[in-house]
């Protein structure tokens, strides 16, 4: 995928969003929604900020080739996404839109992830089965950590002592210690995972298994896999709500055969309680900081899905660009885009770290 020679600032219109009624504000009674999701387009070379408060897209980022996935830090301050098509990891300034810089990662970036604490971001490289540790104040690798076959999504620990990875080939979860920057242990937990999830105590870990259409759940303190249970077709990214009783899943299919659906996982007893339609190849998922609602990236529809969770329904539709894959969530509302262009030129392939 060829990179575009500038990073774009523009102003979405109001008529893109294509909102449903019930998506342009909060429920009356309800809570409002304050913050901003942010969507990786990996197909359309791009990434979009919406403002969660009224489902609307605020600005477009383009020129970062191939970004599969996006990490906003927990301050909101920062956004970090991989370009598959450079093999970097670019750093955003979310108050600006100015990029911080970039740094080279291994071949197939997938995923990125920071601590808790924000100090360090986590790459993995699937074509490489190494996972890139960054120190991101100075931005630069640390770390190149050898991990499973074909590593893809990762998340930290609550504590911020540990980085689980899933590998979809080798068919286990990468055990990351974050002091030492090396693999503890390598999990064995079925077929395909891809994604893993902790949940807010840190006990428990779930994964999707893409080639079992179902969800493991690990056991942090034995590192085994304690139990298993169905959902939809192909699941691919599932987040833990805050509160910690629903475990969301996204059901992709395959491009044939796409899903549209996100299972909904009751913790305490580990059974799927329900599904909702959510679009062609539900993709990735992040839940708001109140639990509200879900955000469903659908990769083969090219929207963003926002799920009531309460009611079980998609209340907004937002278009964004081509193939919307990773998405994550900040508390910290988007700030105003500056009219015309940021220039950010990426490089086309794997280069000097630059700032």
């Amino acid at each position: 995928m060829s990179a575009r020679p500038a990073l774009a600032v523009a102003l979405a219109a109001l008529a893109s969003s294509a909102l449903l009624a019930a998506g342009a504000s909060a429920a009356p009674g309800s809570t409002p929604i304050r913050g901003t999701v942010w969507v990786a387009n990996e197909g359309g070379d791009s990434l979009t900020a919406i403002d969660a408060a009224t489902s609307r897209t605020v600005v477009t980022l383009t020129g970062i080739p191939g970004p599969h996935n996006v990490q906003v830090s927990e301050n909101g301050r920062s956004v970090w996404a991989v370009s598959g098509g450079s093999s970097v990891v670019a750093a955003v300034d979310a108050r600006t839109y100015r990029l911080r810089g970039f740094v080279p990662t291994g071949a197939h970036p997938a995923h990125v992830i920071l601590t808790p604490n924000g100090r360090t971001a986590y790459v993995s490289n699937s074509e490489d089965d190494t996972v890139t540790a960054i120190d991101t104040a100075r931005l630069r690798t640390i770390a190149t950590i050898p991990v499973g076959e074909y590593p893809h999504g990762l998340r930290p620990s609550p504590d911020g002592r540990w980085v689980y990875v899933a590998n979809i080939d080798g068919g286990t979860v990468s055990v990351i210690s974050t002091r030492t920057n090396r693999q503890v242990t390598e999990i064995p937990v079925g077929k395909k995972p891809v994604q893993v999830a902790f949940a807010p105590g840190g006990r428990f870990v779930y994964v999707s298994l893409n080639g079992e259409d179902a969800v493991a759940k690990i056991d942090a303190r034995s590192r085994r896999v304690v139990a298993k249970t169905p959902v939809g077709t192909g699941p691919v990214q599932l987040y833990v709500t805050p509160n910690g009783r629903t475990l969301v899943v996204a059901n992709q299919g395959t491009e044939d055969k796409p899903s549209t659906t996100l299972s909904l996982v009751r913790l305490a007893t580990f059974r799927r309680i329900a599904d909702v339609e959510t679009g062609k190849g539900a993709h990735g998922v992040v839940v708001d900081a109140a639990g509200a609602r879900a955000y469903v990236t659908n990769i083969y529809g090219g929207d963003v899905a926002v799920v009531d969770l309460s009611a079980r329904r998609v209340v907004a539709r937002i278009r964004v660009g081509e193939e919307p894959n990773g998405v994550s969530f900040s508390t910290r509302p988007p700030a105003k885009p500056r009219a015309g262009e940021l220039r950010l030129p990426l490089p086309t392939h794997s280069g000097g770290e630059g700032h």
